[in-house]
């Protein structure tokens, strides 16, 4: 599970939430959560001491399966490829999937993670049932893996059981390559019910009804209603055109529009891409306190499109990063390319930024991680206490950070080379990464080596 626990690390430098501060004291208890933090300090008895410490990143969206596909759909077909004929590749591939590889495949996915930055992790999980679409005798099965597979990379996990009911709006019947995913209201509240017993410091259960097109709206509110208050819930909308061509059919409304009428939206909620929004569903997401939740390598990989974060940072939204299909499990990739697209597309520099914050590492950093801890429902993000004791400690000895100012450090981490600069990993108080190596990493890989090996010879 990881290294003997370490009372106190001594900072040089720390990103906490009021910005970068000097000579800081961090000290955690047992459980994991950090008990004080003290600026000005001075190292304890031995305590270890860090150059460069920042809280770890929260991914706010991952289907962890999906990991094991990476690589193996960049063929160009017939016609023009999208995110639907992908959706295919992808069905075919699920099909296959026992609940013993999916563990293997969660494992080797949440140690890349840790190794990358990111030190909790949102499992929007819909492979629930069996290859013949049956639930298993345990309806939590599925998800029971994942969850064993977080303890032993010691990753954080928010899990959320989806809710799948439809192949479409107008609740058109699954397809057969469906199948392994179909949940109605009640099975996701007895999987949710089953997991109860897993909550705690390193673990919390919401729910994710899919989407407008998978769940119905009676369904979504009959779970939102029973689900104890607090809990996230999560939901892909308005990824591409196509769903909001059909939304628009069937609604005559766009599908942010359709569930803001539909739906008590609140700050326990984040939307999944929500790519294709015009300004009064921006203003919508904002006045809401609902997270974006945004995936920009997997949004790419996908020709999905580009979230208008310009004109949300505006009117003051929340926002966090995911690595979804897991083409890249570094949240520096996530933020680098977020802040890109946005250059791109609006041929300036330098978007991701406040009056109050003009360094854009720091924006990007300090916003997706309270959007992503608000999204997880869990004490994220901050480097104070009462939060999780989940932080990173950067490689002071890489020429990227050579005698780099302090406010320009992730500038250098987020926007300077392609090495990563994360060294060691502290995760619920336990050192999970050292010297950029996982501490299980040889089993994990092992394991997931035998799981790839399985499903390529099928």
């Amino acid at each position: 599970m990881g290294g003997a626990l370490s009372a106190s690390l001594f900072a040089r430098h720390a990103l906490l939430p009021q910005g970068w501060r000097r000579d800081v004291l961090l000290e955690w208890d047992k459980n994991g959560d950090l008990t004080a933090v003290a600026e000005n300090a001075a190292p304890s008895a031995g305590a270890e001491v860090a150059e460069y410490v920042l809280p770890g990143m929260v991914n706010l969206h991952s289907h962890a399966f999906q990991r094991a596909l990476g690589g193996m759909t960049e063929i160009a077909g017939d016609g023009p490829d999208s995110f639907w004929t992908w959706r295919d590749l992808m069905y075919r591939f699920a099909r296959h999937i026992t609940p013993e590889q999916m563990e293997s495949i969660a494992a080797q996915l949440f140690a890349e993670c840790l190794r990358h930055g990111y030190t909790a992790v949102c499992e929007f999980h819909y492979l629930q049932r069996d290859m013949a679409g049956a639930l298993y005798a345990r309806p939590a099965e599925t998800a029971e893996r994942v969850l064993a597979a977080a303890r032993l990379s010691g990753i954080g996990l928010t899990m959320l059981p989806v809710l799948y009911s439809h192949a479409g709006f107008g609740e058109q019947p699954l397809k057969a390559e469906q199948a392994r995913f179909r949940t109605g209201a009640d099975d996701v509240l007895r999987i949710v019910e089953a997991l109860a017993p897993q909550r705690g410091g390193q673990v919390e259960v919401g729910f994710a009804p899919h989407s407008l097109r998978a769940a119905g709206v009676a369904q979504i509110k009959q779970v939102a209603q029973v689900l104890p208050a607090g809990r996230p819930i999560h939901i892909h909308i308005a990824e591409q055109q196509g769903e909001v061509r059909q939304s628009l059919d069937y609604s005559g409304r766009r599908p942010v529009q359709y569930l803001y009428e539909q739906v008590d939206v609140d700050a326990r909620w984040c939307l999944v891409h929500a790519t294709h929004v015009q300004p009064d569903e921006v203003a919508l997401m904002a006045t809401s306190g609902a997270v974006a939740g945004l995936c920009p390598t997997t949004e790419a990989n996908l020709g999905d499109g580009l979230f208008p974060l310009a004109e949300f940072i505006a009117a003051g939204g929340r926002f966090g990063v995911g690595s979804d299909s897991h083409v890249s499990q570094s949240p520096v990739e996530e933020l680098r390319w977020l802040e890109y697209g946005q250059r791109l597309q609006r041929q300036q520099r330098n978007v991701a930024a406040t009056p109050q914050e003009r360094h854009v590492g720091d924006y990007l950093w300090q916003a997706a991680l309270q959007g992503g801890a608000q999204a997880a429902g869990r004490k994220l993000g901050a480097l104070a206490p009462g939060c999780r004791a989940d932080l990173l400690v950067l490689d002071e000895a890489h020429v990227n950070l050579c005698g780099v100012a302090i406010e320009n450090v992730l500038g250098s981490v987020l926007f300077c080379g392609n090495d990563n600069l994360v060294r060691d990993v502290l995760c619920g108080g336990q050192w999970q990464v050292r010297d950029g190596r996982h501490v299980a990493q040889d089993a994990i890989a092992a394991a997931y080596k035998r799981t790839l090996a399985q499903l390529r010879a099928l």
